[in-house]
């Protein structure tokens, strides 16, 4: 887990400070499927900016996760850029709406925050393909590779009840 001290910065209200720091990634766990971040490191830019009233930090990358896809289950990945900002306040009576929850003790917890980042920007569904068909319904075979369709479909003996009462 990357982390970055922040008692070392020595900033006056106004001033920045930026630097290269590389981020350790978190896999994600998503719909009970794992997706992997590779790489397993990436290079971000941090920037820290002192307000008066507190700090604002601003994190920068780019990574691709892997993992299978959401509708045929083949392998699948999909390309995500980070552009990331958070604010804490200064005073210890801050409310807590205004504490940035990634600052620990004066520490700035980065793959905490880089992996909550990537889960804001991800599409809502990762497939392996736009127009990816799925998998079957009926057989379970992969529709990219066999399309097909199947011929009787076979009604659901727990609607039995519920058919009987339309036909009356």
């Amino acid at each position: 887990m990357t982390a970055f001290p922040l008692r070392r910065l020595r900033l006056r209200s106004g001033e920045e400070h930026a630097e290269a720091v590389q981020v350790a990634l978190e896999p994600f766990e998503l719909g009970g499927q794992r997706y992997l971040p590779v790489p397993g490191e990436v290079e971000a830019a941090l920037s820290i900016q002192r307000a008066t009233s507190g700090d604002m930090f601003y994190l920068a990358f780019e990574t691709r996760l892997h993992g299978p896809c959401m509708r045929c289950l083949q392998d699948a990945y999909v390309d995500v850029a980070v552009h990331a900002s958070e604010y804490n306040a200064g005073a210890l009576d801050a409310p807590e709406d205004l504490r940035s929850e990634y600052v620990v003790e004066d520490i700035l917890q980065l793959s905490q925050w880089a992996r909550d980042a990537i889960a804001v920007e991800l599409p809502t569904q990762i497939l392996c393909r736009p127009d990816c068909a799925g998998l079957c319904p009926v057989c379970g075979k992969d529709l990219n590779d066999d399309p097909h369709e199947h011929e009787e479909t076979v009604a659901d003996p727990r609607w039995a009840a519920l058919e009987a009462l339309r036909e009356e």
